[in-house]
């Protein structure tokens, strides 16, 4: 079913066309009526069930809202799955790293770790990563949670304090990654990162620096828009040329000399100061990783005080969107022949360009229907899309809200 929609309907768009919650009573209860058949597709169990998940077993609760669709993922790891386009990008920065930064006995100085549990909780999720209880990422609606203390991880930084806790300064993490969102070209529920740490010492950080011996890492005094309060400027400076040359550098050995980046400043709740990078892409600017000097208090908690360091995460969809021009994130869970042994390489660094598989239109639907007046979001919706269109569906568009005069 998937192979033929990939082969066939590859740009089907589904518009949606949304009318209110403030109906008059019939319809209310019409559409609180009808909420719970909706609602067995958005939940794995209801409360008091246990889901099996990876060899474990995890009680189901109020909190859980995992999709089959979603499900049918967890596992899938596509990173791992050779020749696959996202084995081919990780393979590729695996190489830049292990060549590029060798250590004293002449052994990579990054470690990588590409097969760890996607089930994390939500400590490791949001709580070591220094994210707030009220923050809005940690919301039901925009999460896949197994129960109130588990959940699909939502980014591969929820490996990082665990890594830096077992004594780590430098490693890679690559994993498929869990979020409810929107449906169009870019975005999927699972998608995949990887994730990338290094910590340094005064040392480190100084060697080679003129009259570097009496630069210090910390100090105490004011947080600014530029550093944190227990870091240097020097030191700050120095991470952050690190940072942006280390990935400048990775994008040339993927993409060649010929691409546009630009830096943008953004804000993460574990770095300080943070940044995205954009590339140019079909005309227009794509974010493809976010980084940042990596906030101490972070790094404090992990057991590394006298260390300082710098994070970033990338989308490996993004990039090999755009290294192999692939115009559609859902192709890749394809597993139709004639997408998969177009990358099928001697040489992971040869070059490969999407073919198309198909030649016909978009088909076009326009859906309408009731909302109840609680206990709604969009992502609601798009995960019942998933969930019965599967992977047929390329879009959905909000173009209509209609309020009833009749309260």
């Amino acid at each position: 079913m998937v192979r033929l929609a990939l082969r066939r309907v590859a740009h089907m768009h589904v518009y949606l066309v949304r009318k209110a919650s403030s109906v008059s009573k019939g319809h209310h209860q019409q559409s609180v009526g009808s909420r719970p058949a909706a609602s067995e597709f958005a939940a794995q169990g209801a409360p008091g069930s246990v889901l099996e998940l990876l060899g474990k077993s995890y009680p189901q609760d109020s909190y859980s809202n995992l999709s089959p669709k979603v499900l049918s993922r967890v596992g899938r790891n596509l990173h791992n799955q050779q020749h696959h386009p996202l084995w081919l990008i990780k393979e590729r920065v695996k190489e830049h790293f292990y060549q590029q930064y060798v250590g004293r006995f002449g052994t990579p100085l990054f470690s990588v770790y590409d097969n760890l549990s996607p089930v994390v909780t939500t400590w490791q999720n949001f709580d070591s990563l220094l994210i707030p209880a009220d923050h809005p990422s940690r919301k039901k609606g925009d999460n896949y949670y197994l129960n109130g203390t588990h959940m699909l991880r939502a980014h591969t930084s929820a490996h990082q304090w665990d890594l830096l806790r077992s004594g780590l300064d430098a490693f890679l993490v690559v994993g498929d990654v869990y979020r409810r969102d929107q449906i169009d070209s870019q975005h999927y529920p699972v998608f995949h990162q990887l994730e990338g740490v290094r910590l340094f010492s005064k040392h480190e950080l100084f060697t080679g620096i003129k009259d570097g011996e009496s630069l210090q890492l910390f100090e105490q005094s004011s947080r600014s828009a530029y550093k944190q309060e227990t870091h240097t400027m020097e030191a700050t400076k120095l991470i952050e040329f690190d940072l942006k040359q280390t990935l400048a550098k990775l994008v040339t050995h993927l993409f060649g000399d010929g691409l546009d980046i630009r830096w943008v400043d953004c804000y993460f709740p574990f770095t300080h100061p943070s940044f995205e990078m954009e590339v140019s892409f079909h005309g227009e600017w794509l974010e493809v990783l976010g980084c940042g000097v990596m906030e101490q208090r972070l790094v404090n908690s992990a057991g590394a005080q006298d260390r300082v360091g710098w994070a970033f995460g990338l989308g490996l969809e993004r990039l090999a969107m755009i290294l192999y021009d692939i115009p559609d994130i859902r192709l890749f869970w394809s597993e139709d022949e004639r997408f998969l042994k177009q990358f099928r390489v001697s040489e992971i660094n040869q070059k490969v360009k999407f073919q198309p598989l198909s030649k016909y239109p978009a088909v076009i639907n326009d859906i309408s229907f009731w909302l109840p007046s609680e206990n709604y979001t969009e992502n609601d919706f798009y995960d019942l899309v998933r969930t019965i269109g599967g992977d047929l569906v390329e879009k959905v568009d909000l173009i209509d809200k209609f309020e009833h005069p009749n309260k």
